[in-house]
């Protein structure tokens, strides 16, 4: 049909093109390895990101759809290969640095990447892993001297102007990005973006109930810009103009807490324990810190406890919003942003809510699954989690073997059990595979979880299923208790008990140092019950 609108790209280059063209003045921030502050502008930024990619095709012979490989802490150079790579026509694969040498091997080759760009500081990983790969460049990046073999990262930029990089326009279809899930369950499997997907994903974040990223905004992701495409942040920042904070490698509370008030802070996101530890330097020290300037705490990665939440903002005056998403979703699914409905409630119900996944971003849909088919949105019924979207992975990187995470209709199985209320809101009750199924009944560890640790005493706690001769299984609690903090399983018990039918309740608890955790910060529940299931049945 005549008239209808322009056939306008979604893609990478759109989004450069207008933090360049609209916010050349704003600021990038990055702590360095020393300590010392590296500051420049989006005009600064720009240019290089072009640079970057007119060398990797000019220099290194790549062509569109070639990937090339990061190992870098969250500073600016790794965003000028965040948005550089793909305004090439290439691919950014963004690689785990807290991952084994052997996954990190596994990963890189079933990729395909062809160049590594990797932090000096991370050489002696990169040296573990990169001889069972086929990178046929490697690309240095930061001060001190060049590794024997690589690429000086400054030397590779000097080799080209950012015109040598060639106007036109990218398929919007075409890939942009790509990361690894975890591989918690078999092989990690790579989830591959768009440019179509990140640019939608950007939009649907910096709206106003999402995360509600402005110009005005000065964001620091503790997420690590090799998790989950960084919660999409590199790239919703770069398209509103927001000024962006990296911290480096210091991600300690002490260090962020001196971050947020140096840059004056309004926006910051990271996964719960990034969290805890943060709260915990803040109830130490309340009057150390101006943190006045942070309007939004994002908190994703695994559910968040409503007693840290509550705790915040009573506390120290800092609200948190609780969203949710995988690597397969770029990552973005649901945000806890309280409507107007939740809003009329009483203060505890709207904590309540709060401490929920939320509802889903736009052009994100949802469903949930039980045995007997799609469960009703009751807010009581639980079923698996099923989405579809502009930005949610329609199959993995040449992996088929892997189809059936998507059902026939082409909605993605995410493996999370939830309840869906009537008007929305998602409620995520466990993992599939970290349900307890006592005598036939479901019990939720993410909700023993999340009402331990509001236990006084009590800084972080996993709840697990372990085997039991009379019920197939029993909830077992793991406890690190708060330091100078004691407890008795009988004492938390009772702390549980008003809140839980009786057979909830653990049956052991064990009190333990440290919880393992994976490479993004969540409980390894996995170790464990590798630890804990074939030990006797006895209360500690």
């Amino acid at each position: 049909m005549d008239g209808l609108n322009m056939d306008y790209q979604l893609n990478v280059p759109a989004i450069l093109r207008r933090g360049e063209q609209l916010f050349g003045d704003k600021e990038i921030v990055t702590r360095l390895p020393d300590r010392a502050w590296h500051r420049y502008t989006y005009a600064d930024f720009a240019p290089r990101a072009k640079r970057l990619a007119a060398a990797l095709r000019n220099e290194l012979g790549l062509g569109d759809g070639d990937r090339v490989a990061t190992l870098c802490w969250n500073h600016f150079q790794h965003l000028e290969a965040y948005i550089g790579v793909p305004t090439g026509g290439m691919v950014t694969h963004t690689l785990n640095l807290r991952l084994h040498a052997d996954d990190l091997t596994y990963i890189a080759t079933h990729a395909g990447d062809r160049v590594l760009i990797a932090d000096k500081v991370l050489w002696p990983l990169c040296e573990s892993f990169v001889g069972g790969c086929g990178f046929e460049h490697l690309v240095a990046v930061g001060e001190g001297p060049t590794p024997e073999g690589a690429i000086e990262y400054e030397d590779l930029l000097a080799s080209a102007e950012p015109t040598d990089l060639p106007e036109r326009e990218i398929d919007e279809r075409s890939a942009a990005a790509m990361c690894f899930t975890s591989g918690t369950t078999g092989l990690p499997k790579g989830a591959v973006y768009s440019h179509r997907a990140i640019a939608v994903h950007s939009l649907a974040s910096a709206m106003a109930g999402v995360l509600s990223v402005t110009e005005k905004d000065t964001v620091l992701p503790v997420v690590p810009m090799f998790h989950a495409n960084a919660w999409g942040f590199p790239f919703t920042c770069t398209l509103v103009g927001a000024k962006q904070v990296f911290p480096g490698p210091f991600l300690d509370p002490e260090s962020l807490l001196e971050a947020f008030e140096q840059e004056r802070v309004t926006v910051t996101a990271g996964v719960p324990t990034i969290w805890m530890g943060i709260l915990g330097e803040l109830d130490a020290n309340p009057d150390k810190h101006d943190v006045s300037s942070i309007r939004c705490m994002i908190v994703g990665g695994s559910a968040a406890p409503q007693a840290m939440i509550e705790a915040f903002e009573k506390r120290h005056g800092l609200r948190i919003t609780h969203a949710w998403g995988m690597t397969e979703t770029c990552p973005l699914g649901s945000v806890s942003d309280p409507t107007s409905r939740e809003l009329a409630l009483s203060e505890e119900e709207q904590y309540r809510y709060r401490a929920k996944q939320g509802i889903p971003a736009p052009f994100f849909e949802i469903r949930a699954r039980g045995a007997e088919g799609l469960v009703p949105w009751d807010g009581g019924s639980m079923g698996e989690l099923e989405v579809r979207g502009v930005w949610v992975s329609s199959a993995y990187h040449d992996a088929p073997e892997s189809a059936d995470r998507w059902t026939d209709d082409g909605w993605f199985k995410t493996g999370d059990v939830v309840t869906i209320e009537p008007h929305g809101y998602i409620e995520i009750q466990d993992r599939a595979k970290d349900l307890v199924k006592s005598g036939g009944e479901w019990i939720s560890s993410v909700a023993l979880e999340n009402a331990l640790m509001g236990h006084p005493a009590v800084a972080e706690a996993a709840v697990i299923a372990v085997p039991d001769a009379k019920w197939q299984e029993r909830p077992l609690a793991v406890v690190v208790l708060k330091p100078g903090a004691s407890s008795t399983a009988d004492e938390l018990r009772e702390h549980l008990a008003p809140h839980f039918a009786k057979w909830w309740l653990p049956d052991r608890v064990e009190f333990v140092e440290e919880i393992p955790k994976t490479a993004v910060g969540k409980f390894r529940k996995t170790a464990l019950r590798e630890q804990f299931a074939a030990q006797p049945a006895e209360t500690v």
